[in-house]
């Protein structure tokens, strides 16, 4: 299939959207975000954690058919910024993300982007290198972690 040049930049724009979320409730959010930021301070971010509700996450053992739901919910979710492999899209590619980061700061991100995407070293310099915030998905805690699923079976977890 041979597409038109002229179609391109409309893919892109089109690719671009799809992962920028509602301007609307995301400067809100920003805002209140950035209040409470200035008061709770980099002092109290675990940078190995992240900042959310998740703390111990138990992944000694493989659920694969968590992962097969987690496949899901990636693909309908986070598939149009993110690939499974190391290449990048309009986000990072996730490829080696349970190797690392820990399970509990994963889920954190997932959950919790707008106030770790302030507070964390490594996610202010992508934002920097990808000029785009990932934006709050609102998934529940059954589909995080079968997100984090996974992301751990493609990172070899069996």
């Amino acid at each position: 299939m041979h597409l038109n040049k002229n179609l391109y930049p409309l893919l892109l724009l089109i690719s671009t959207l799809s992962c920028s979320g509602d301007k609307k409730s995301e400067t809100k959010h920003t805002e209140t975000v950035s209040n409470s930021t200035k008061n709770v301070e980099h002092k109290n971010y675990d940078i190995n954690k992240g900042l959310g509700q998740y703390d111990n996450i138990d992944v000694s053992k493989f659920d694969a058919q968590m992962a097969e739901n987690g496949q899901k919910i990636f693909q309908m979710n986070c598939i149009s910024c993110h690939n499974v492999s190391d290449k990048k899209l309009v986000g990072p590619g996730l490829k080696g993300i349970t190797t690392r980061h820990s399970a509990a700061w994963i889920m954190n991100f997932i959950s919790n982007p707008n106030e770790m995407l302030n507070l964390d070293p490594e996610l202010k310099q992508q934002v920097e290198t990808y000029g785009i915030k990932m934006p709050n998905q609102n998934l529940n805690p059954t589909q995080v972690r079968a997100i984090l699923e996974y992301l751990r079976q493609i990172d070899g977890a069996k």
